[in-house]
């Protein structure tokens, strides 16, 4: 925003010296155009001369004149022609400056855009993440009540011992194996029996 402010100033700081310049050139085209018109009312008044010593006085006058205003047009031409070239110059540096203003413009709007995507994914991953926690939670809960049932169902066997505190897994994985390895021994003493 302030390099877009500040090409806008530069902007108006060169268009502003552009009318100035223009506003100097028509002043030059017009003065330029007066000394033509006094060029031209010498010219008509001495082609209405009619005696010999007025038309030498006349002459001398015009020549004078004439060398004036020749002088005078030649410098406001030049003058003119570094005027052109100024405004010439004036005008390519303010089609730099707009092209400079479009493109931080649409930097910036290339900025924002960038901006409102990543925005967008911090919520839709802020919500991935509420997800996941709600689903841990649920599984957290769904585990902690099989544990319990398995606790409940191994420690209700007969010649198991009541836990004295909070059971680690390995403790109940522990009395799980115990009963696994009392029923698989009942099984082969069974299976023994019955084929003698």
């Amino acid at each position: 925003t302030g390099a877009i402010s500040s090409l806008q100033r530069q902007m108006e700081i060169q268009e502003s010296k552009l009318r100035r310049i223009r506003s100097e050139k028509e002043m030059l085209q017009k003065q330029l155009r007066e000394q033509e018109i006094q060029l031209q009312a010498v010219s008509d008044k001495f082609c209405s001369l009619t005696e010999e010593e007025k038309q030498k006085e006349m002459m001398v006058m015009m020549e004078v004149e004439n060398r004036n205003l020749q002088q005078a047009v030649m410098e406001q031409e030049s003058q003119l022609a570094e005027q052109n070239m100024l405004i010439s110059e004036l005008q390519e540096t303010i089609s730099q400056l707009r092209a400079e203003l479009v493109s931080t413009r649409l930097q910036l709007l290339q900025q924002k855009q960038a901006q409102r995507e990543t925005q967008s994914q911090a919520e839709a991953l802020q919500h991935k993440e509420l997800q996941t926690r709600v689903a841990l939670e649920r599984i957290s809960t769904k585990f902690e009540r099989f544990r319990n049932k398995i606790i409940q169902a191994t420690f209700s066997m007969e010649g198991i011992r009541d836990p004295s505190g909070e059971l680690t897994d390995d403790e109940v994985l522990e009395a799980m194996q115990k009963i696994f390895n009392e029923r698989m021994e009942l099984q082969q003493v069974l299976k023994n029996k019955g084929s003698r």
